[in-house]
């Protein structure tokens, strides 16, 4: 009888043990269903790991931790159009010249290079502030040149100036020919124009003047309104602390921009995007895809919780930037 007791004795704790080791692997097993399906919902890709941009090269950083989210031909030197305006609008600064002074347009400031069109006339007179504040939100070339020409030594020393800040940045495939970006040759890889938009993004100059929706400036008796040429800083539910668009027939349409993503510094940088609104989409696809793998490692980190809670000793891995 006593061996009887303890053969049962015996049983009953082998169908314990058994139970719950299974009822572990169950909840296990509902914990990834749970996360697959969580991945899986919204009828988009952006959940998935890539975020399944367009444009043709491109950097996701996290500026805080310097850790790289996502990449695409990163190091390669491409053309970089008016994003070489970030660094012209650095220089300048640098240089400490009266915000107040007034410089006029001249013919050394138009476009011989595409002949693209320009609002500012020759004779029109702003002040250097003005012409900054247009050359960042605007994109306006004549504003960018004339910036250069009054730089002390004229624009081949602005010229210059560019290209050691981006020495001095680290831009190891960098290069600048002239200080508003119509030329190809003006040429920087993703990798490198992160460094340039963080340097940015500590002027509050800079900053202020590249996400303002618009500013209008008094030239002669008329005053001239003018936009910014990025879609996302009209939208209220971004927070730019800096950006700029660039676009010539080599570069295509390119954007760059320092955000805030789900609490986190964010530099994103997007270079020859086809489409006039593809960049616009991509900075979207990129913050749905971040807010996607938040959402998921939250919810992978309350299963485990509850895991732990119960005895479990499951744990999954989460693939988030």
């Amino acid at each position: 009888m006593m061996l009887t007791l303890l053969k049962s004795l015996r049983m009953q704790r082998i169908t314990a043990h058994l139970f719950n080791t299974y009822s572990h692997l169950l909840m296990g097993l509902i914990a990834c269903l749970w996360i697959l399906n969580a991945n899986a919902s919204g009828g988009d890709h952006s959940a998935a790991t890539d975020p399944r941009i367009k444009s043709g090269s491109a950097l996701v950083l996290d500026e805080q931790s310097a850790e790289v989210l996502y990449s695409r031909e990163s190091d390669i030197a491409v053309p970089i159009a008016s994003i070489s305006k970030l660094m012209t609008a650095l220089v300048v600064l640098d240089a400490h010249q009266p915000g107040d002074e007034v410089i006029k347009i001249t013919d050394e400031d138009r476009d011989f290079e595409k002949y693209t069109h320009s609002r500012l006339k020759a004779g029109t007179q702003l002040t250097r502030d003005d012409l900054l504040h247009l050359a960042l939100m605007s994109s306006e070339n004549r504003a960018a040149h004339a910036l250069a020409r009054n730089y002390p030594g004229g624009v081949v020393e602005c010229v210059k100036a560019m290209n050691l800040k981006a020495k001095q940045l680290g831009m190891v495939h960098t290069h600048f020919v002239e200080p508003t970006g119509l030329s190809s040759d003006n040429v920087a890889s993703p990798s490198d124009l992160s460094k340039l938009v963080m340097a940015a993004s500590k002027n509050s100059v800079i900053s202020e003047y590249s996400t303002d929706e618009y500013h209008t400036v008094q030239v002669g008796r008329q005053r001239m309104t003018f936009h910014n040429t990025d879609l996302l800083v009209k939208k209220s539910d971004w927070n730019i602390i800096v950006q700029k668009t660039g676009y010539i027939a080599e570069a295509g349409k390119c954007l760059v921009l320092k955000t805030i993503i789900a609490g986190r510094s964010i530099v994103i940088v997007l270079l020859d995007s086809v489409g006039k609104y593809t960049r616009v989409a991509d900075a979207s696809r990129i913050r749905k895809w971040m807010e996607a793998k938040l959402r998921a490692s939250m919810k992978l980190a309350a299963v485990n919780s509850s895991l732990a809670v119960s005895g479990a000793t499951f744990v999954a891995t989460s693939s988030d930037p």
